[in-house]
């Protein structure tokens, strides 16, 4: 969403805003420990409490991820699944399937009307059992190749904030439904709902690839051993793909949907588009050298993963209130704005500040732990221009009072 220099320039009212702020410091719930900043279009702060004290920010880390990547990578592209073949000197057939880091898979065929399931594994295999039936092949072994991201794949402590490993599960070169069990739940029928919390698979990738070999069956192809792990053939042509959505579109869907592995994995894309190494420290690194190279403020940026779920990340509201002055303004990083979530319609906000007649004045990245309260984003005002801020309060005294104290604190600036 770019705006236009002057709709940016329209001044906000410091002393409307400082008293915003005050109501919001006595607020039931809240407590000492918050930082909040509320800022002008260009990015200039009109009112702030301990704006430039790093805090655990929850998932709003998530937007120095988002835009790092859209700075970074190119977001049109897709992340593409494909099939090989070996022959080998025995007369064996194997098939190779190997990912590029499409966690969204779908089991069936592919869905172009959705995120979620964009590209289906029913549909690569269908696609490569015609292949092999043109070279007479109708027996053949499987492996898969899942090697792409190296072997740190986990932020150490990510444990402590991952209760029945709901909330993540290592980056992987593949996934079906982003590794969703769906053993202790319902599955909603629209794939792009994320609003509920299964257990997640801890074998991603093996998983796709035994759903695979399934619909290579259904398809006329007998899998003989397999799936078992290994590499793709190099310098040889792909028997078949099939491609997710555009990054942009999935980068909008682990925003609104907050997805942590998502997250961890678009941080992943940018550090091996950087050539920066293929680790979570590498992953946390890239991140960061690209905002403050892009003249992002970083002072005590501290990031223990991508996505703000493992303790010990610690980001400013300045570096938040940075983000979102980058996200009124056309340019490079244009899906880490277009991915926020809009209070009143969708994302993980959708039911948050609003009812009624300012629904979608608000783009927002929520945040949201046990102990963290957090909400950062920009909004169109009633009167005309645009301002930013960002809010996060550690520790609160009583968490579900923190979180309406931000509702009402964020519902003024509409009125600024």
């Amino acid at each position: 969403r770019g705006l236009g220099d002057v709709y940016k320039r329209q001044p906000v009212d410091a002393q409307a805003a400082k008293t915003i702020l005050d109501e919001f410091s006595a607020s039931e719930g809240v407590g000492k420990s918050f930082s909040l900043a509320i800022a002008d279009g260009k990015g200039n702060i009109v009112a702030e409490h301990d704006a430039m004290i790093p805090r655990q920010p929850a998932s709003t880390l998530k937007t120095l991820t988002a835009f790092a990547a859209a700075t970074t990578l190119d977001m049109g592209s897709t992340l593409d699944t494909k099939t090989y073949l070996i022959q080998g000197d025995d007369n064996r057939k194997t098939v190779v399937l190997q990912g590029e880091g499409d966690m969204l898979l779908s089991d069936g065929e592919s869905d172009p009307s959705h995120i979620n399931g964009h590209a289906g594994l029913g549909t690569l295999a269908q696609r490569t059992a015609e292949a092999l039936k043109q070279r007479g092949i109708t027996q053949v072994d499987l492996l898969y190749d899942d090697s792409l991201f190296g072997q740190d794949r986990t932020p150490a402590g990510v444990t402590e904030n991952n209760a029945e490993h709901r909330y993540y599960t290592a980056i992987s070169t593949m996934a079906v439904d982003g590794g969703r069990t769906w053993t202790d739940m319902v599955k909603p029928a629209n794939p792009d709902d994320s609003s509920q919390y299964p257990v997640l698979s801890q074998q991603p990738a093996l998983d796709a690839a035994t759903t695979f070999a399934k619909r290579l069956a259904d398809n006329g192809i007998t899998v003989m051993s397999g799936p078992t792990a290994g590499a793709a053939p190099s310098g040889t042509s792909a028997l078949a793909s099939v491609s997710s959505a555009p990054l942009n579109e999935v980068m909008a869907f682990m925003l609104r949907h907050s997805d942590n592995t998502l997250a961890q994995l678009f941080g992943r894309l940018t550090a091996l588009k950087r050539q920066a190494g293929n680790s979570i420290k590498t992953d946390t690194q890239a991140v960061a050298d690209t905002l403050a190279e892009q003249g992002i403020d970083t002072s005590g940026l501290q990031m223990a993963d991508c996505s703000g779920l493992t303790p010990g990340s610690k980001v400013s509201v300045t570096t938040l209130i940075e983000m979102q002055e980058r996200n009124l303004t056309a340019g490079i990083a244009t899906a880490a704005a277009e991915g926020l979530s809009i209070p009143g319609l969708v994302g993980t906000a959708r039911n948050r500040i609003v009812t009624g007649p300012d629904n979608g004045l608000f783009r927002v990245k929520t945040g949201s732990l046990d102990a963290v309260t957090s909400l950062a984003g920009n909004v169109s005002r009633v009167k005309g221009g645009v301002l930013s801020f960002a809010v996060i309060v550690n520790d609160p005294e009583n968490q579900w009072s923190a979180i309406e104290a931000i509702n009402v604190m964020a519902a003024k600036l509409a009125k600024l």
